[in-house]
């Protein structure tokens, strides 16, 4: 670039997006002009928030000599997506600023800036200080923990913090920063906002995934999803697959016009359950089902106990099938202790359905308790309730001490939760 085109670009961030060939929505512009020491960006999946921070991460690195731009997610794999995107940039541009170092994880540039990408682990960043920059990406999952560590680097550089996430429910941190009167810009762009979404694309995932999603993930609304029976299921997603040894297990919940379901995957050395695969599909005869499953291997399933007669004919085709336990409450508790304890991985591209019962999954409402019981509403529970069925049986020995240790409360409601982490590790 030619010094007149520099200067442009020194005065005007968002002609980095125009070189990227993207028009920049008119909020966009507006953040990259703006001065603020702190934002918080509460913006609709998919509306580019992730990419105006990384024009900003970049333009701070090639016009502020000495830089530190950090660029912090819950995950690596998020942490080096909007890494990419720096560097996409900074390609586009034609490489301004020679590299004095680039990796996958780095940029140093010749004026002495950097910026980073890195895991959201509170021990991998504390020794940082003096940042211009700092981005936390997906800020509504950080945990509150690692927010506190984190502002300490901009003591004595006064530097930025830019937060940008869509919620996640009436918790943690950026919840509670959102509606405090503190000294942040706060900045929201709902899927109105964002020429790209459309109102049938919209309309479409209220269908599949319902209302209260759509508002959390497309309207910015921080939804309320303390009635989750599984709240914290997204924690145990994985992106990054491991090669995984030990031996094949997996859950199956029967169904026909409502989805026959089936999870599977392997149980390590260490106890940790590593989901790899779903089969969800309705009204499709069960013998097509058995084929589809013996290509898996010698896999040892455990099945709804109340489909005796199906039972009997997948094994009867080759497949080895153990009764499931089908006490709700115990194998919910299981569950959620694997969950916290870290003992459960699903990996994410391979288990779409199971993924979206869990965020849908949920505890009745004081009004439909009269009318429904207890229990989880049991609208989505098909992949749920088949790892549920095939976690009762592998932690038999768990529930059978848990029912000894503390009987399970009558009302199980999302402030009713058995304390599942502090049971497995007092009982283990």
């Amino acid at each position: 670039m030619n010094s007149p085109q520099l200067l442009a670009l020194a005065l005007d961030p968002s002609r980095i997006l125009e070189v990227r060939g993207i028009a920049p929505d008119p909020w966009q512009r507006v953040l990259l002009l703006s001065n603020d020491r702190q934002i918080l960006l509460n913006c609709s999946r998919q509306s580019g928030k992730s990419t105006v921070v990384s024009a900003l991460a970049l333009h701070t690195a090639l016009f502020t000599a000495g830089a530190l731009v950090l660029l912090v997610s819950p995950s690596l794999r998020q942490s080096t997506e909007i890494f990419r995107k720096v560097i996409d940039a900074y390609k586009a541009l034609g490489r301004p600023l020679p590299a004095r170092q680039q990796t996958q994880l780095r940029l140093e540039l010749a004026n002495g800036s950097r910026v980073l990408c890195l895991p959201g682990r509170e021990g991998t960043i504390r020794s940082f200080g003096g940042v211009h920059l700092l981005v936390l990406d997906e800020a509504a999952r950080i945990p509150d923990d690692l927010y506190r560590s984190v502002r300490p680097m901009l003591a004595v550089s006064q530097g930025r913090l830019i937060a940008l996430s869509t919620p996640f429910g009436q918790r943690g941190w950026f919840w509670q920063e959102w509606q405090s009167d503190g000294p942040w810009k706060k900045i929201c762009i709902p899927w109105q906002d964002c020429p790209r979404i459309t109102p049938q694309f919209i309309a479409e995932e209220t269908r599949a995934l319902g209302v209260l999603w759509v508002r959390q993930e497309y309207e910015c609304s921080f939804v309320a999803f303390e009635g989750l029976v599984y709240p914290d299921f997204e924690q145990a997603l994985v992106d990054h697959w491991p090669e995984v040894r030990g031996r094949l297990v997996g859950g199956i919940d029967f169904g026909w016009r409502n989805p026959f379901a089936a999870v599977w995957g392997k149980l390590d050395c260490n106890d940790v359950l590593w989901i790899a695969g779903e089969r969800y599909r309705k009204e499709t005869p069960l013998h097509e089902h058995a084929a589809a499953l013996k290509e898996l291997g010698e896999v040892t399933w455990y099945a709804d106990p109340s489909g005796r007669t199906e039972i009997e004919e997948l094994r009867a085709s080759g497949l080895v099938v153990r009764r499931g336990d089908n006490d709700i409450r115990s194998g919910i508790a299981a569950v959620a202790a694997r969950l916290r304890t870290g003992r459960l991985k699903v990996r994410r591209a391979a288990c779409p359905h199971l993924l979206a019962e869990a965020r849908l999954y949920r505890y009745p409402t004081a009004a439909e308790r009269a009318r429904r019981g207890e229990n989880p509403v049991d609208e989505h529970n098909h992949a749920l309730g088949a790892l549920r069925y095939l976690i009762a049986r592998l932690d038999a020995h768990f529930i059978a001490r848990m029912r000894k240790t503390q009987p399970l409360p009558d009302h199980r409601g999302p402030d009713k939760n058995i304390d599942s982490e502090h049971l497995w590790t007092r009982l283990s």
